[in-house]
């Protein structure tokens, strides 16, 4: 029997009738999504991975918001998040029933589609799972620069091209992640065609130099990260300063220590970043990931 929990969104924007919450719970094992479904299809569509820690979905709030802009920005109808959050809860409530593990690192996966072509008619599903042992991966990763190919200013210039939404189409950031692999790397740090570090396929860089603690503009087509706004209160419960700030490649090179964090892997200690060898705190890291495992919202 598969110990992970499907949940079928019945309604995923919109409201539910009185009395239906607008999702059911499904059959992981049994065929689930049409083949005409432009998520299949198209990759059209929009998702999210929550880290789900002693039974509480971490930043479950902020992820929602950032699936509402993600939606938002392919033009997809507004997601019901009422539904969500409680599909969301539901669904971690089914898992724990069935398989207990509350001390396990689980993670839910959202997927909002915009339905079956020509119907007009989104559709979303939503699965708990066991995630990933990353403890290797937070002592320490290998990250090689890959340029993305848009100027740093893509979001603005060319908003078609979607940069900053979480879309299905994840081709690219597969892609990019091989190439890593490739080159005997663990991670990649994109970086823009005239020189500005972004993001990785999946996480934010965050820096510290000089006691103070940056990440990457969010309008340089950058995904706003849930997992890094908590690191930075962190750093600020630290007295440390944490800002925003336009980082060239040279910028984050020249930093003291680097860390590429995201939801589920939460924060890895990047150890190299191409050629350069960069020191890691171990202690400071493994308080930092203490802090982040430790959230209950």
């Amino acid at each position: 029997m598969t110990r992970a929990t499907l949940l079928t969104i019945t309604t995923p924007t919109g409201t539910p009738e009185a009395g239906d919450p607008g999702f059911v719970v499904s059959d992981f094992d049994a065929p689930q999504v049409r083949v005409t479904d432009l998520s299949v299809t198209r990759g059209d569509g929009v998702f999210e991975t929550i880290a789900v820690i002693d039974g509480h979905p971490q930043a479950l709030e902020p992820h929602l918001a950032r699936l509402a802009h993600s939606a938002a920005l392919l033009d997809l109808p507004a997601p019901a998040l009422d539904v969500w959050r409680e599909a969301v809860r539901a669904g971690v409530a089914d898992y724990l029933t069935r398989n207990g593990d509350r001390d396990a690192e689980l993670y839910a996966k959202l997927i909002y589609s915009r339905g079956i072509e020509g119907s007009g008619v989104p559709s979303g599903w939503l699965f708990v799972d066991l995630g990933e042992d990353f403890s290797r991966a937070r002592l320490g990763i290998r990250v090689v620069t890959l340029d993305r190919g848009y100027r740093h200013d893509v979001a603005e210039t060319s908003p078609w091209l979607l940069a900053g939404a979480k879309t299905l189409s994840y081709a690219i950031n597969r892609a990019a992640q091989r190439e890593a692999v490739r080159r005997g790397a663990d991670d990649v740090l994109f970086v823009s065609s005239d020189g500005y570090a972004l993001e990785g396929p999946t996480s934010n860089v965050v820096t510290l130099t000089d006691g103070v603690v940056r990440t990457p503009n969010t309008d340089q087509g950058i995904l706003a990260g849930t997992t890094q706004a908590a690191v930075f209160d962190f750093f600020e419960s630290r007295g440390l300063r944490t800002e925003f700030a336009p980082l060239t490649l040279d910028d984050v090179t020249a930093a003291d220590a680097l860390w590429l964090v995201s939801s589920v892997r939460q924060a890895a200690p990047v150890t190299h970043l191409d050629e350069r060898e960069y020191p890691v705190d171990a202690a400071l890291t493994a308080e930092l990931n203490a802090y982040l495992l430790a959230r209950t919202e």
